[in-house]
């Protein structure tokens, strides 16, 4: 991360795409406008299917805070996904149980003519439809978005010196030195309205001098606005903890117990935020606008991790065979960006809360084989047979590149053949589909 001197005028942007999911879709679909829309989903099950599924994965995007898109353009028999036509709401959301019709999915993006009904996001679609059911609920499309964002990134960087991506949907930008304080509001205004005519997609934007406070002034600009922070201290006075990015509700519930609610209240309390040490200094740096942080333009991906949802599941072979698939598609990632794990990570989701989890590290070359044998061992010593199983979760991180470990010796030759033998497989996958090649545990 870049750390700018104390001494040097900063000036900062946040542009934030409002409801981007929704407006995404109302880009290519102008019928959606001005009506009260919600965009859907649903766990992507489709990877556990056993024919073949022709998955690829996007990833253009590829900050640390752009999630990996596994997608397929191709039905099991060759038909592309275009000559099937887009996902309809009944062939999506509706499930048939029992020759009665259920409404699966959740909101992930609803439009501020939904959201005036009491439409929010992770909400049950069921739920949503309950409140507004006029709603029009559109299947999520997440190629289509993270193209999209790929697009409003590369057009920012035509415009600004310095761009960082900090999700699919935000990104910073650092004027100083480039635009005059006085300007920047102007300048604001003027990206605003070139965003939505060069993608008809509306951006909220923060301006300020700390690159923090910028990101909490979006929240006073939307939807679709523009607001400049120049007084910092009068600014964050009233505003609710809560509001501040970072601030969860464990930390808010600790903060309550020092009677502080407010921003301003923090300020007040620098001696308690600097016994907490780093994390402590650090935010209440960020909260006053003191924390002289730069734009951080190129973000190294810290983990890799993979979690999929899905009706109550008793049969242990098939919930191993399923952490498999999901070992393969965490693999592709890890193969793609050419790094070295040597942490994986694998929690199980029972029935009534009941959760089990393992974490284990080996300084070894990573490799298909290794990953997925570890994961067998791991499953082995957590796995609850008296249960039914709901959601897997799956990751890897501590990339030795980043940590300069010492990978093991004894088993290096062996090691360094498997790692060989994934990069062929992974030449495969990437030109036949992520499932051109399986290993037996996954059929």
């Amino acid at each position: 991360m870049v750390i700018l001197s104390k001494k040097g005028f900063c000036l900062f942007l946040h542009i934030d795409i409002d409801s981007f999911f929704a407006s995404a879709e109302r880009s290519v679909n102008d019928s959606l406008k001005h009506i009260p829309i919600c965009v859907g989903s649903r766990s992507n099950l489709e990877i556990f299917n056993k024919k073949r599924t022709y998955i690829k994965l996007m990833n253009e995007n590829s900050g640390a805070f752009v999630t990996p898109v596994f997608y397929s353009d191709k039905h099991p028999k060759g038909i592309s996904s275009q000559a099937q036509g887009k996902k309809t709401f009944e062939s999506y959301f509706v499930d048939e149980i029992e020759g009665r019709k259920k409404i699966r999915g959740i909101v992930t993006t609803a439009s501020y003519e939904a959201r005036a009904f009491g439409v929010k996001t992770a909400m049950p679609i069921a739920q949503a439809l309950q409140l507004c059911p006029n709603m029009t609920v559109v299947p999520s499309d997440y190629p289509l978005y993270h193209k999209l964002s790929h697009k409003i990134h590369a057009f920012m960087l035509a415009h600004i010196p310095k761009v960082e991506q900090y999700s699919i949907d935000e990104f910073f930008g650092d004027v100083s030195g480039w635009k005059k304080e006085e300007e920047v509001y102007a300048f604001a205004k003027e990206l605003q309205a070139k965003i939505l005519e060069h993608f008809d997609i509306p951006v909220s934007i923060g301006i300020s001098k700390a690159k923090w406070i910028a990101k909490l002034a979006t929240e006073s600009a939307k939807p679709y606005g523009v607001y400049e922070v120049k007084d910092i201290d009068a600014y964050i006075e009233n505003i609710p903890i809560k509001e501040f990015p970072g601030i969860g509700k464990g930390f808010q519930k600790r903060l309550g117990e020092h009677y502080i609610s407010t921003l301003g209240d923090v300020k007040r309390h620098k001696s308690l935020f600097e016994s907490w040490k780093k994390p402590g200094i650090q935010l209440y740096r960020r909260v006053t606008g003191t924390d002289n942080e730069g734009i951080s333009t190129r973000s190294e991906r810290k983990s890799i991790g993979i979690s999929r949802t899905f009706d109550v599941i008793h049969d242990a072979n098939e919930i191993k065979r399923r952490i498999m698939i999901m070992a393969r598609h965490i693999i592709y990632m890890v193969m793609a960006i050419e790094a070295n794990p040597t942490s994986y990570y694998l929690k199980i989701g029972y029935e009534y809360g009941v959760r089990s989890k393992k974490t284990l590290t080996v300084d070894r070359i990573f490799s298909e084989k290794l990953f997925k044998s570890m994961l067998t061992q791991m499953y082995a010593e957590i796995v609850q047979l008296d249960k039914g199983a709901i959601k897997l979760s799956l990751s890897v991180s501590n990339f030795s590149s980043q940590h300069k470990k010492t990978l093991s010796l004894m088993d290096f030759d062996e090691d360094l053949d498997e790692y060989n033998l994934s990069k062929e497989i992974q030449k495969l996958r990437e030109r036949f589909g992520l499932d051109i090649v399986k290993t037996a545990d996954e059929l």
